[in-house]
Parts: C-alpha cells; structure tokens; sequence
C-alpha cells in the first residue's frame, strides 16, 4: 500500500499480487487527527490483506523537511503503534505535482474532478517508485 498523506485527504494506492503496478485505490479525508487517520489506513491495510505500507515523506528541493514531514512521521508512530505492518519511507518529492500535470495533460480532466484523483495518484506515484527501487 501507498500512501500520499496530505492535510486534506490522504491519497492510498494498491499493487498487484504479484507486485509489478501500483493503481490509484482511493482517497479519504485527513481531516481528524493523526491518530484517528492512522486508525483509517490500518482497518482499510486489513480489509485489503496488506502486509506493507510505503508513505511518502514530503521533502524540500533542497533536502531539507518541514512542518509537514514532521506530521507524516507522527502519522507513521501512530500506525506503529496499532499495527505490525511493515512501515517504509520514500522521498515524495514533485509527485503530486507529476500527478496534477499527468490529469491535465494526458487526461485532460477538469479541476474539480483532479482534486481526490491527484491524491491517489501521487500515492501510486511513490509506491511503484518504491517498488522498482526494490526491484519488486
């Protein structure tokens, strides 16, 4: 499972069983606390038989974190805390901005209608990154 945590919605991508594509999966709203979302992720990782989760950790141009990789990490604790699943990190920087210009470029889609679809892409963004890194 992928994840692209953001203050609004937290973008979930799946992969396949045999772990060769990641898919856009879905999109729920962040708007509770940290732990509350961390408690969402966990139930739908169970409902989906996921194993691993790959979140992605929003990093600067320059390399340096800010206010909002510090909330992913607590975001990662927290599912530590409830859950056994393996946790791994990945770099996210620009795939939200890859996602946002792949929907009006290549699929044409309107802005009302990208919003939760940038989300998940983004999220199917890091985890095939991760994927191929591992040579999955």
């Amino acid at each position: 499972m992928g994840i692209d945590y953001g203050i609004k919605r937290i973008g979930i991508a799946m992969t396949d069983i045999m772990r060769i594509v990641a898919s856009p999966f879905d999109t729920v709203d962040s708007s509770e606390s940290v732990k509350k979302n961390a408690l969402k992720i966990v139930e739908i990782a169970q409902n989906n038989d996921v194993s691993e989760i790959v979140v992605g950790i929003p990093v600067n141009m320059n390399g340096t974190e800010g206010e909002m990789a510090e909330t992913v990490r607590k975001f990662i604790e927290e599912i530590k805390k409830i859950s056994s699943m393996q946790i791994f990190e990945m770099d996210e920087r620009l795939t939200t901005a890859q996602a946002e210009r792949m929907l009006i470029e290549e699929g044409n889609v309107s802005r009302g209608k990208r919003k939760g679809l940038k989300d998940k892409l983004a999220a199917s963004f890091i985890l095939q990154t991760y994927m191929d890194a591992k040579g999955f």
